[in-house]
Formats: structure tokens, C-alpha cells, sequence
């Protein structure tokens, strides 16, 4: 069987179980070509040059073990490989820590906070760290900022140090552990965080590959506030004058803006649109 042709039928087999794609692919084909690539030990953007590559008896074997267990366990592919892309950096992921795809990593990327900051800003601080992946993207981009990535789980930081080791940023780069900004180091000219914020009701309806995850960085409480309520109300004193705060929220801005009306909030736009990201100045917040 030619590579493609094995990549379609996984697709199809991975649609006709009914998997929930979204920890890094959003259908079936590219969850298939990710699957197939990987248990060959090929790059995961070799498909258009391997396509005609014929895919052996054993390695169909080691494949369909592969595929047999994302559909019976429902757990995220990154889990079953130990590996998770963030724009186009790898990243150590196990179950420890919730698989990486914040839309703060495009901002990161493509400079949009970049008009934020200025010479002045060395201190940032991400914030739910979870396995380390926005710290390292923001020292990547930002080569003159230190970075403090905290988070209250001490499972998911273990997880953390090994991308922050892995990328040799650990000069660069502080673990820390705490509850909230309760665990840090301020002053800070920007913080990024990407909390738990999922609403009571939506928590209920998770399929399962999320409910694989730990759901402390998940639950966000009744309308999904809990943790950003506390955030708000502790980041003025830990930003430095002109910092400013980077709030990543999902679906949640109908409950963001019934709990904070009068907030001057800025959208940033990525992949998603408009309504994923925010921006808050410490005046703003003040």
C-alpha cells in the first residue's frame, strides 16, 4: 500500500469511530497523516515527497496497533506520541499536562504584541504554564526577556522543565509553583496566560480526548471566570507601569464581558478571529 492510500484509510476509519479531532489537527485526514508519519519516524511535512512511498507489512502492523489505540483509548494523539507541535516547535507532552495549543502562540509568532512592548520590557511571566510551551515561544521570540512560567501544578511543571531543557533555555527561563500570581515574582512587563476557563455547562459536555486531560486547567468554574476573577484582580500590582496582560479566554467572551462590562479590553485577532485573545493594560486594569 502507497503512503497516501494509507493515510486515507486511516482517515477513514478514524471518521467512521467518531474520534474528536482538536488537539493539534482538526479533521480526520490531517489526524491520519500526523498518526501515520510519525509511527514511520518520518517528518510531518514529508507527505507531498513520501506519498508514492510504499508502506510495508510491518509497518501497517505497527500502524493500525497505533490507530486501534486512539480509537478505543480516545486519548489525544500527542499523548500517544509524546509529542505536540506548537507553530512548528516540538514539545514533550504526556498526561501530566494539558496538550499545548493556545492562539497566544500565534501572537507570539507572527509579532502582534510586539507593538505592546518596548526596550523596557525584560520580565515576562506566563502564567499556567502547563508544559512550558508559551514560556519557551516567548524566550524564542524575544531573545533579550527573561521568563518566570508558573503554574500551580507541580506534575505539569515536571513536564515544563523537560521542553525548557530540551530547547536550552534554562538560563532564561524560571519554574515556579503557586496558586495564581500567588507563586510569583513581580514586577513584570508582560504577562501571558492561557487559564482554565471552560464554563460548568461545557466542562459537562467535553468529549472524551479532553476529558483525558487534567481538569485543573480546565474548569474555569460556572461561567468559566473563577481563576481570570482573581487574575484581574491581582495583576495590576504585579504589572510594572506599562506592562500589559495577555489573556487567552476560548469561547468564553459572552461570560468575560457579562463578569467585567466596564473593562477596556483589546482583541487580538488570530486564526480563530477576534473573540479568543485579549489584551489588558495595567491601566486598563487600574
Amino acid at each position: 500500500m502507497k503512503l497516501l492510500a494509507c493515510i486515507e484509510s486511516i482517515a477513514a476509519r478514524l471518521d467512521q469511530a467518531g474520534v474528536f479531532f482538536g488537539h493539534g489537527t482538526g479533521n480526520a485526514f490531517d489526524e491520519a497523516a500526523w498518526l501515520v508519519l510519525w509511527r514511520l519516524g518520518l517528518p510531518l511535512d514529508a507527505l507531498d515527497e513520501q506519498a508514492e512511498r510504499e508502506v510495508h507489512p510491518a509497518e501497517l502492523q505497527a500502524i493500525e496497533l497505533l490507530t486501534a489505540e486512539r480509537i478505543s483509548s480516545r486519548k489525544p494523539l500527542a499523548y500517544l506520541t509524546g509529542e505536540a507541535w506548537l507553530q512548528g516547535v516540538p514539545f514533550h507532552i504526556d498526561e501530566r499536562a494539558i496538550v499545548p495549543r493556545s492562539f497566544i502562540a500565534e501572537l507570539l509568532a507572527d509579532g502582534s504584541i510586539d507593538p505592546w512592548l518596548s526596550e523596557a520590557t525584560h520580565r515576562v511571566l506566563d502564567l499556567c504554564t502547563g508544559n512550558g510551551s508559551l514560556a519557551v515561544l516567548a524566550a524564542m521570540a524575544w531573545p533579550e526577556v527573561v521568563v518566570d512560567a508558573l503554574d500551580l501544578s507541580a506534575d505539569a511543571l515536571a513536564v515544563a522543565r523537560r521542553n525548557v531543557e530540551r530547547h536550552g533555555l534554562s538560563e532564561r527561563i524560571q519554574l515556579l509553583q503557586g496558586d495564581g500570581m500567588a507563586g510569583s515574582n513581580p514586577p513584570y512587563d508582560l504577562i501571558l496566560c492561557n487559564p482554565p476557563y471552560v464554563n460548568a455547562a461545557s466542562m459537562d459536555a467535553l468529549p472524551s480526548e479532553y476529558r483525558a486531560e487534567p481538569a485543573l486547567a480546565l474548569a474555569g468554574g460556572a461561567d468559566g471566570m473563577d481563576f481570570i476573577r482573581q487574575l484581574l484582580h491581582d495583576a495590576p500590582a504585579a504589572l510594572s507601569e506599562h506592562g500589559v496582560l495577555v489573556l487567552e479566554i476560548g469561547n468564553e467572551r459572552a461570560h468575560f464581558e457579562a463578569a467585567f462590562p466596564k473593562l477596556e479590553v483589546v482583541w487580538l485577532e488570530t486564526s480563530a478571529g477576534e473573540d479568543q485573545v485579549l489584551l489588558l493594560t495595567r491601566e486598563a486594569l487600574l
